[in-house]
């Protein structure tokens, strides 16, 4: 199926996955990682996922642009440089031609009019609402490409994303500022008057806006995944996403400049229909450069086959029993609580596992999350209380549904008796020891 999707002989498909990276030669290892890595995102961008997230976002989008300007527009117009405002959005719109200035003239017009306007305490709540919920949706989407099931807390959210939309737009235009002074420069001047070096400066300049676009998604791609984001991963990524979105934008702006039909066949819904095509690939492209970053960060997902991590019984029982360890032997010794991050790094395991685990416990009653952030984590009890018996069972349990339990089942005399000594076999063969047995086990070993 997967062949047929990227189009590619069987023949090249198992070269490229064939063999195990380790025992390539240099040359051929980059080479092999590169195909492995554009296949599997292609592979992504195919299965579906991304463009129904896309295709939310632009919706999500559509009704939360013009509130969200008139936001960045109240906090820039206390800088007194709100009017930079008007050149970003028509920048964003270019690719749609003519037609997107009158599109942009059209959002700063309905911005005008919220600013104008009377909002009142309940209109001021629903815009600032609708802000959130984008970036609300954007950090859902960002979670799903790094299978992520966990949101931010509410105050997190608020918090973090309040300041993205008070200070983000500040840091970009201070900047742009910083840019612009440099570029003014009587030494900066002198040296574009002269040659070579005023033909580098132009070509830098020809530069500069990818590597604007590339810095700003490096930012998305740390900061709204709710999970740790190393910077070499998102750096892969917004190179891949700015290159291919502003590559994308000078294609759009092409195609529209040199198709007239666009306009005959849709009359005055054309430039809507446009503006909706520019929104769905700019979210797409966004999405794809942080699968590549979730890929360059997670090289063991690079597998021909798409995976989702499924936790057995077994390793549930084993990696709950690990952090409930290091967990409890940080408090005996009076040492900084863990946090999931840590835990990650310490056990060297993907993220997922970690949080659905932890969550798991903190369900259970073993652990407490703190208001820290990132928060860590505590034990709930005495560590000489909690058996490791009854915390193996506990895991065990944990994920059952309330609508099917064991009691529900039908009594046969030979199962239940052959479960019953299974569990008190392991009861017994742990001799009741606790969680701080282990610890001091582990300090006596050194």
């Amino acid at each position: 199926m997967l062949s047929s999707l990227v189009a590619l002989p069987e023949q090249l498909l198992g070269w490229i996955w064939q063999g195990n990276l380790r025992d390539m030669p240099r040359s051929r290892r980059i080479v092999t990682r590169l195909l492995r890595l554009l296949y599997v995102t292609l592979r992504d961008l195919m299965g579906g996922q991304l463009s129904l997230r896309a295709m939310s976002l632009v919706y999500t989008t559509l009704l939360s642009l013009v509130p969200l300007i008139a936001v960045s527009f109240s906090v820039l117009k206390g800088f007194g440089v709100h009017n930079q405002v008007e050149p970003i959005l028509f920048n964003f719109l270019a690719p749609l031609g003519p037609k997107g200035a009158e599109v942009g003239e059209q959002i700063i017009g309905f911005v005008d009019n919220v600013k104008a306007g009377v909002l009142g305490s309940i209109g001021l709540a629903f815009l600032l609402y609708t802000v959130i919920s984008l970036i609300q949706k954007i950090e859902e989407s960002f979670n799903h490409v790094w299978q992520v099931e966990r949101l931010r807390s509410f105050s997190q959210r608020f918090s973090n994303y309040l300041s993205v939309i008070l200070v983000g737009p500040l840091l970009v235009f201070s900047a742009l500022g910083i840019t612009a002074s440099v570029m003014s420069l009587e030494v900066v001047q002198q040296l574009m008057a002269t040659e070579p070096f005023g033909r580098l400066f132009t070509m830098a300049a020809g530069l500069v806006p990818y590597l604007l676009i590339c810095v700003a998604f490096t930012f998305i791609y740390i900061f709204i995944p709710n999970t740790r984001v190393k910077v070499g991963a998102a750096v892969a990524g917004a190179l891949l996403g700015g290159i291919l979105w502003q590559s994308t934008g000078w294609a759009f702006a092409t195609f529209i400049a040199s198709s007239a039909r666009y306009a005959a066949i849709y009359s005055g819904f054309a430039i809507l229909i446009l503006l909706l095509i520019w929104m769905y690939l700019s979210w797409v492209i966004l999405l794809l450069g942080a699968q590549v970053a979730f890929y360059v960060q997670n090289p063991q997902y690079l597998v021909r086959d798409h995976v989702r991590l499924v936790i057995s019984s077994h390793l549930k029982e084993r990696l709950g029993l690990d952090l409930m360890f290091h967990i409890a032997r940080n408090h005996y010794r009076n040492e900084p609580p863990w946090t999931v991050d840590a835990l990650t790094d310490q056990l060297r395991v993907p993220g997922e596992p970690v949080q659905q685990l932890l969550d798991i416990l903190v369900g259970a009653g073993y652990l407490a999350e703190t208001a820290e952030e990132p928060p860590a984590y505590l034990p709930c009890q005495d560590i000489s209380t909690v058996t490791v018996a009854d915390l193996l069972a506990g895991l065990a349990r944990a994920g059952e549904s309330p609508y099917l339990k064991e009691e529900d089942l039908p009594a046969l005399a030979a199962v239940d008796r052959a479960v019953d000594q299974s569990r008190q076999a392991r009861v017994q063969s742990l001799e009741g020891r606790t969680l701080k047995d282990l610890v001091l086990e582990a300090e006596a070993a050194g």
